[in-house]
């Protein structure tokens, strides 16, 4: 089957709706949202009722929320969406769930394992007429009155999927989650050598099979049809800097053999010095841990990576991409696939 492709909607929910026509023209299947200077619901909320294509968090922060809260996030934005949403989670770093949303930090693949366990039982709850019984060491839910009981969905129980880079994370989400998103941040050696095996362990942990997780890569896309195009795409090398920058993925770079320029990027990050960072990320690290190049080559270049993924969702950070050139990336990529 063709890799079904995701884009990023406006995170402004002002513009949502008439950004998710737009994209819906462009050919993609569905959009995500992100949670940075808005909510990251609420523009799904907005997207939800034109058009049809699917809808995603990419994502949610979960150790901020209450899983009750993320529960009824997700059953009303699968109602409204009839059935087309995927609620998507994330643990990011401990600076950010301490300092900036004041919320308490764990350890962070059993915490999320708990986030997604609970979610997952007082939907299952809801749906079924259960009992709800859920006890772990970060949170308990053991009351459902009538009163706060939605009673079944009519387009089911929304899945939930969990962001992640690391193995353990990776084999956590596929043994108990219903999907897998690859963090940005990866490369074919990486997702040969660490994720797929991660997933494995997990699948094999849970006496589950591939069919039951759905696999989502996410890719950094550097597109361009003609020589301008290309080189405003490089700006994918912002981006490549500031992930470069943060510990949680100096895994990455280690693998290539550049770990030791995280700590350099770390250090002009804290000096806010992001063009000079930007300057020491060579074309060898944009081919390795992003795609750059023409629609035809970019598509076959994710077709050979990520192949066996259900889905990719495309960035396009740091240049423009117009939706023509998004329309001829998807284009291209459903010849590809």
């Amino acid at each position: 089957m063709p890799l079904k492709i995701d884009v990023q909607l406006s995170d402004s929910v002002l513009d949502a709706a008439n950004r998710a026509r737009a994209l819906e023209g462009t050919g993609v299947d569905g959009v995500f949202s992100f949670e940075n200077s808005h909510d990251v619901f609420f523009p799904l909320v907005a997207a939800a009722s034109v058009g049809s294509l699917d809808l995603m968090t990419n994502v949610a922060m979960a150790f901020p929320r209450s899983p009750m809260h993320l529960a009824h996030a997700a059953y009303d934005l699968q109602l409204f969406s009839e059935g087309r949403f995927r609620l998507g989670l994330g643990s990011q770093v401990r600076a950010h769930v301490e300092k900036r949303y004041g919320a308490r930090w764990g350890s962070p693949v059993a915490h999320m394992r708990e986030c997604v366990q609970a979610t997952k039982a007082i939907l299952r709850s809801w749906q079924d007429g259960t009992r709800l019984e859920f006890r772990g060491d970060y949170t308990t839910h053991t009351l459902m009155t009538p009163a706060f009981n939605p009673g079944p969905n009519p387009f089911g129980v929304p899945r939930v999927l969990v962001g992640a880079l690391g193995p353990r994370m990776n084999s956590m989400a596929a043994e108990v989650a219903d999907g897998v998103l690859v963090m940005p941040f990866n490369s074919d050696r990486h997702m040969r050598e660490r994720t797929w095996p991660a997933i494995d362990d997990g699948l094999r942990t849970a006496g589950r099979t591939r069919a039951d997780v759905e696999v989502n890569a996410e890719v950094i896309v550097g597109v361009g049809r003609n020589d301008e195009e290309l080189e405003a795409a490089r700006g994918v090398k912002y981006v490549l800097a500031f992930y470069g920058s943060t510990p949680a993925y100096r895994a990455v770079l280690d693998l290539h053999g550049w770990g030791d320029l995280q700590g350099e990027l770390n250090a002009l990050s804290k000096r806010g010095e992001w063009g000079v960072m930007k300057d020491l990320i060579t074309d060898e690290m944009v081919a390795a841990l992003a795609v750059h190049g023409t629609p035809d080559a970019v598509t076959a270049e994710i077709v050979r990576r990520y192949g066996d993924c259900d889905r990719i969702c495309a960035y396009f950070p740091g240049y423009r991409a117009g939706d023509d050139l998004i329309a001829d990336f998807v284009a291209a990529m459903r010849d590809a696939s």
